[in-house]
This record gives structure tokens, sequence and C-alpha cells, in this order.
């Protein structure tokens, strides 16, 4: 069942959010991950939203997701994704 990472953004530092996007991004591939959408919000149309960006990365499944959130090779971008932005990460399945 396929997954989707979605992380809502607000930017702390551009110089360290570029930095931590580059390197995410590098680990994506050994768990399948492939990104999907990166973008600026532009306006609320229902609700209110209090972040700045939204990414999407999609994955071939749930376990393939948890396995890249918990590889040692994005744990250790944590405390740089911290300093570069506040995040809200959120995982969706596609339902069967």
């Amino acid at each position: 069942m396929t997954a989707f990472f979605v992380a809502s953004v607000t930017v702390k530092n551009p110089e360290k959010m570029a930095e931590y996007a580059a390197a995410a991004a590098k680990t994506f591939t050994a768990f399948g991950g492939e990104p999907l959408l990166k973008g600026k919000r532009v306006e609320d149309l229902a609700g209110s939203a209090d972040h700045q960006m939204v990414a999407i990365v999609k994955f071939p499944d749930s376990n393939s997701l948890k396995g890249w959130y918990q590889s040692d090779a994005y744990q250790a971008l944590i405390p740089l994704r911290d300093e570069a932005a506040d995040m809200t990460l959120v995982s969706h399945e596609v339902p069967s």
C-alpha cells in the first residue's frame, strides 16, 4: 500500500534549510522514496495553516517510509532539521 510522507514547514534558517533539504533528499533512494512536491503556501482556502511550505515524498509502503525515517542516515539529520525549520511530519497511506 503506497505511503506518503508530508512535511509542513516553517523555515527558521534558509541556509540550513537548503543544506537539510539536499541531505535529506539523498536518504530517500535506499527506501524507494520519490519526492513529489515541494511548494510554498499561497493562501488558505478553508481553515488556517501556520506553515510556509509543504513537501510530499512517496514511498512504496509504510514499512519503507518507517525504515527511511528510522534509518541512521535520516536520524543523523534531525539536529540540522531542527536548526533549519519547525516541521510537522505526518505519514499517510493510500486506502486499498
